[in-house]
C-alpha cells in the first residue's frame, strides 16, 4: 500500500470502528434498540463480556442507550431507575441510594454507619469495566456522554464477582472515535411547582488526531437543581412522654430545654449540583492492538434533605443541624486489548479514590436513644435538661483499586471460551463524629481514639463529639472466572458452563469512642472499643473462598426466535460487627457474632427473545424463581442487644417473579415501548438470634408487586423541521419500607407521567417537557434513619426548556 493510499483495516478494527460510528443513531428500548422508520435495529452490547447483538446473548439485557437518555432527559441516578421496571432504590438523595432488582431487597443502612457497619450492596454498579460499588452510597454518576446504561437481571457471579447477586448496572461510556470529528451542546431549564429553577449545561467534543490511528474525546457538564423542600421553623424539646428513657431517674421539677432552628429554616433547602469532566485517548497501535486511557473527575454538593416529614407538612422539615454533603470521586482506567494468535486479550484496570463528606441533623435521637438523659441532663437535685441538638459529622474516604486480564477463543468456533483473572483491593477509611450540643456544658471531656487502636486521625476530638468512630475497611479479593460455550447443534442449540473461584481477606481496624463523662472520676483516655482486641476481635482478617456455578442451555429455531434457561449463583461477602462479642444488655437476647457471613443466592430463570411482525415488533422476557439464604439484615437495639448497629443472617426468601419489554414499531412515524415486572418476593424463614423481623410470609421490603411502564413517540415533519411528541407513564405497586418488624411501613402505589414536544432543524433541536404531570407525590422510601419517620418523594411537576446543538 502507498503511504498516500486509504489504509486497509483489519475486520477487528474495522468492526470496532463501525461499532463507534453506529452507536450514536441508537434509540430506547428495553434491550437497547434504535428507532427507525423501517423498525427496530439492534445493537451490540458486551454483558457477556464479548461484543455481540442483544438478540443473540442468552441472557436478560435491560437498557437505557445514549439517545434514549437524551429523550427522556435522564441524567442522575434516580432518574434513570424510573425507567427499569425490575429496579427499585432506596435511599435519601443524590450519592446516598442503594440499587436493588428482582425484589431482592433488605432497607440499606443510615448513611451515617454506611462507611463503619453498611454491608456491601447486592447489586454490582460498574464504570465501563470497572466496579464501583459501596456501601450505602453507590457512585451516582452524572449520564453524561453515556453511550449506553446495561442492566444485567439476575446474579451475575461467574463474569461479574462479588455483589452480583441480585444483578450488574454498567454505565458504559462514550469512547473516542478514531474516524470522525464529533461535538454537541445542551442547555436546559427547568421550573419545579414549589420550588426553585434548575439549570444545565453539558458538551462533548470528538477528536481523531491522527485519523484511524488516534483520537481524543472529552465530556464537561455543570447541573444545578433547584431545591423543593422547605426547613420551616420549629422548636424542639426532648419529651419523655415519647422516649422513657430520656427520663430516667428525673425528679420532679425536672425542666428541659428547647432549640429553635430559625436560624437554619429555609424555603427549598434541598438544592444540589453535579459539576465534572471525563477525558479520553484511544490509540490504535495496530491492525490487532489499541489502548484506551480515560479519567473522570465528578463533584457532587447537595444541602438539605430530601425526603419530608409528613408530621410537618407536604415537603416540609424540621431540622436543627446543617445538612449538607459534598462527594467527589476521580476515577482513571486503562484498556488494552488484542489479538494474540486466535485469542482476543483484554486487559483493564481503574483506580478510584473518593472522597464525602457529609453532615446531618440527629436531633431525632432524642425520640429513641438509651442513654439520651445521660448524655443531655444534669444530674443536680433538681435535674435541667439541655440543648437537645445533635448532629453528625462523618467523612469517608474510599479507594479501589482493580485489575482484570481475560481473553476469549473465536466467536465462530463451535467450542468457545471466556477466561481470566481479577483483582481487586478496597478500603474504606471512615470518621465519624456525633456532636450532642448539652455534653459541654455537662462537663464531658472529649477524647482522643484508644491508644492501642490504629487510627486514621490520633487526634483529640473537639468539645462536644460525644462519640465517634475512627475505622477502616479493607477487603482484598483475588478471582479466577470462565464460561465455556459449546453448540450442540451448530446455529440452533448451545450450552454453557461458568464458575468462578475466589479467596478474601476483610479487615477491620479501628476504634469505636465515648467522651469521658462527668462521672468518671477523671477523664479515661480508652473509652470505647478497640476493633482488635475488644469483644472477640484481633487482628485478624475474616477470609473467605468459594467457587459459583452457572449453567445455560440455549435454543434459536430460526433468526427471529432465542429460548433459554439459566442457573446461576451470586454472593456477597460478610464482614465484620463493631458490637461482636458483646454480651447482649438484656440476657433473653443472644451475643451478636463478630463476624457475619456471605448470604447466597440461587436463581433458575428461563427466557425469550422474539423478533415479529417483519422486525417492527420486539419482545423480550423471563421467568425466574430465586432462592436467597441468610440474608444480610442490620439492625440498632440499644435497649435489648447493643449500643452499636450490628448485622445478622437473620433471614430466608424465596422470588418467583416474570419481567418483559414489547418494542413496536406501530407506523414508520410512531414507535411504542413498554416494560414490566412482576414479583412475589417473601420471606420464607427467620432465624436470626437478636432480631424482629416481620412474620415469615411477609413480603420483602422496597419491592412492588408489580410495575411497569409505557412510552409513546412520534415523529413527523413540517418543512425543513423534524417535529416530535413523546409520552410515558411509570406505575409501581405498593410495599413495605423494611424487614424489621419495628421500623415496617406500608408505601402506598404511585403513577407518574412526562410529556415532551421538541423539533429539529440542520444540528439543532428545542424542548419543552413536563416531568411529574400530574404532581404525584409517590412514597419512594420511608425511612426512620433519623429517628424520625420521613418520606422520600420524587420532584414535583417540572417544566422545562432543552436545547441542543450536535456537529
Amino acid at each position: 500500500m502507498k503511504r498516500g493510499d486509504q489504509p486497509v483495516l483489519s475486520s477487528k478494527k474495522a468492526l470496532k470502528l463501525a461499532l463507534l460510528t453506529s452507536v450514536p443513531m441508537a434509540a430506547f428500548a428495553p434491550h437497547a434498540v434504535a428507532e427507525e422508520a423501517a423498525g427496530i435495529e439492534e445493537i451490540t452490547v458486551t454483558a457477556t463480556k464479548r461484543a455481540a447483538s442483544t438478540q443473540d446473548v442468552a441472557v436478560a439485557v435491560q437498557a437505557i442507550n445514549g439517545k434514549a437518555l437524551r429523550d427522556q432527559n435522564i441524567g442522575n441516578f434516580d432518574d434513570y431507575v424510573r425507567f427499569l421496571p425490575n429496579v427499585t432504590a432506596g435511599g435519601r438523595g443524590p450519592g446516598q441510594s442503594t440499587v436493588f432488582i428482582r425484589g431482592m431487597a433488605v432497607q440499606p443502612i443510615t448513611v451515617m454507619l454506611s462507611g463503619a457497619q453498611g454491608t456491601t450492596p447486592n447489586v454490582a454498579l460498574y464504570v465501563d469495566e470497572q466496579p464501583v460499588t459501596a456501601p450505602g452510597r453507590n457512585l451516582d454518576v452524572y449520564a453524561a456522554d453515556l453511550e449506553r446504561i446495561e442492566v444485567l437481571p439476575g446474579p451475575q457471579g461467574t463474569l461479574f464477582g462479588a455483589s452480583s447477586q441480585a444483578g450488574t448496572v454498567r454505565l458504559i461510556t462514550n469512547k473516542p472515535n478514531a474516524s470522525e470529528f464529533e461535538a454537541g451542546f445542551e442547555g436546559s431549564v427547568s421550573f419545579t411547582k414549589k420550588g426553585e429553577m434548575s439549570e444545565g449545561v453539558e458538551g462533548h467534543v470528538n477528536v481523531p488526531i491522527v485519523e484511524d490511528k488516534f483520537a481524543m474525546r472529552a465530556v464537561v457538564y455543570s447541573i444545578n437543581e433547584g431545591g423543593y423542600i422547605d426547613n420551616v421553623p420549629g422548636t424542639f424539646t426532648t419529651d419523655p412522654s415519647i422516649n422513657p428513657d430520656s427520663a430516667l431517674n428525673l425528679a420532679d421539677g425536672t425542666t428541659y430545654e428547647s432549640a429553635s432552628n430559625v436560624a437554619l429554616a429555609e424555603k427549598d433547602f434541598n438544592d444540589s449540583y453535579y459539576r465534572g469532566a471525563r477525558i479520553g485517548a484511544r490509540w490504535y497501535i495496530n491492525d490487532d492492538w489499541d489502548l484506551l486511557v480515560q479519567h473522570t473527575q465528578q463533584d457532587l454538593g447537595a444541602d438539605g434533605v430530601f425526603d419530608y416529614d409528613p408530621e410537618v407538612g407536604d415537603l416540609e422539615v424540621e431540622r436543627y443541624y446543617p445538612d449538607e454533603l459534598e462527594d467527589s470521586f476521580g476515577l482513571t482506567t486503562w484498556t488494552i486489548e488484542g489479538r494474540l494468535a486466535m485469542l482476543d486479550v483484554v486487559y483493564t484496570g481503574g483506580y478510584l479514590d473518593r472522597e464525602v463528606t457529609q453532615s446531618i441533623d440527629y436531633t431525632g435521637y432524642n425520640n429513641t436513644g438509651a442513654f439520651i438523659a445521660y448524655y443531655t441532663c444534669t444530674y443536680d437535685a433538681v435535674r435541667a435538661c439541655l440543648n437537645p441538638v445533635k448532629g453528625f459529622k462523618g467523612q469517608q474516604y474510599h479507594t479501589r483499586n482493580t485489575h482484570e486480564f481475560r481473553f476469549t477463543t473465536p466467536e465462530e468456533n463451535r467450542l468457545r471460551l471466556v477466561g481470566g483473572v481479577f483483582y481487586d483491593d478496597v478500603k474504606i477509611e471512615t470518621l465519624d463524629d456525633y456532636a450532642y450540643l448539652a455534653t459541654p456544658d455537662l462537663g464531658f471531656a472529649p477524647n482522643a481514639p484508644i491508644s492501642t487502636a490504629n487510627s486514621i486521625n490520633p487526634d483529640t476530638r473537639p468539645a462536644g463529639i460525644a462519640f465517634f468512630n475512627d475505622i477502616t475497611r479493607t477487603e482484598e479479593q483475588l478471582a479466577f472466572f470462565g464460561e465455556v460455550s459449546y453448540d450442540i447443534i451448530p446455529d440452533k442449540l448451545t450450552a454453557t458452563v461458568g464458575a468462578r473461584y475466589y479467596e478474601m481477606e476483610i479487615d477491620f481496624t479501628g476504634s469505636s469512642n465515648f467522651a469521658a463523662g462527668p462521672f468518671a472520676g477523671s477523664v479515661d483516655n480508652d473509652a470505647g472499643r478497640d476493633y482488635d482486641l475488644s469483644g472477640g476481635h484481633s487482628d485478624e482478617p475474616l477470609k473467605e473462598d468459594d467457587v459459583i456455578y452457572k449453567f445455560n442451555l440455549s435454543y434459536t429455531p430460526n433468526e427471529d426466535l432465542l429460548f433459554y434457561a439459566t442457573y446461576s449463583e451470586g454472593f456477597r461477602p460478610g464482614g465484620f460487627n463493631r458490637g461482636g462479642g458483646i454480651p447482649s444488655a438484656n440476657p433473653n437476647f443472644p451475643t451478636v457474632g463478630v463476624t457475619y457471613g456471605t448470604d447466597d443466592v440461587k436463581n433458575y430463570e428461563a427466557g425469550w427473545k422474539m423478533s415479529l411482525a417483519d422486525g417492527n415488533v420486539r419482545f423480550n422476557g423471563n421467568v425466574y424463581y430465586i432462592e436467597w439464604s441468610n440474608m444480610q439484615v442490620s439492625r440498632f437495639d440499644p435497649q435489648n442487644v447493643s449500643i452499636l448497629t450490628f448485622i445478622e443472617n437473620a433471614a430466608d426468601a424465596e422470588i418467583k417473579g416474570i419481567e418483559g419489554d414489547l418494542i413496536w414499531a406501530a407506523t414508520p412515524n410512531l414507535m411504542l415501548f413498554g416494560a414490566f415486572s412482576y414479583n412475589d418476593a417473601k420471606l420464607v424463614g427467620a432465624k436470626g438470634q437478636a432480631i424482629e423481623l416481620a412474620p415469615v410470609g411477609s413480603s420483602l421490603p422496597l419491592t412492588p408487586k408489580f410495575q411497569g411502564n409505557l412510552r409513546a413517540r412520534y415523529e413527523w415533519f413540517v418543512g425543513d423541521y423534524n417535529m416530535y411528541a413523546q409520552a410515558s407513564l411509570q406505575y409501581a405497586g405498593d410495599s413495605y419500607s423494611s424487614l424489621v418488624a419495628a421500623d415496617r411501613e406500608k408505601q402506598d402505589s404511585y403513577t407518574t407521567s412526562d410529556v415532551a414536544f421538541g423539533v429539529q432543524k440542520d444540528k439543532w433541536g428545542a424542548e419543552i417537557f413536563i416531568e411529574n404531570l400530574t404532581d404525584e407525590r409517590a412514597e419512594l422510601f420511608i425511612n426512620q434513619q433519623d429517628d424520625i419517620p420521613r418520606v422520600t418523594t420524587n420532584r414535583p411537576r417540572t417544566i422545562g426548556l432543552r436545547v441542543t446543538y450536535d456537529y
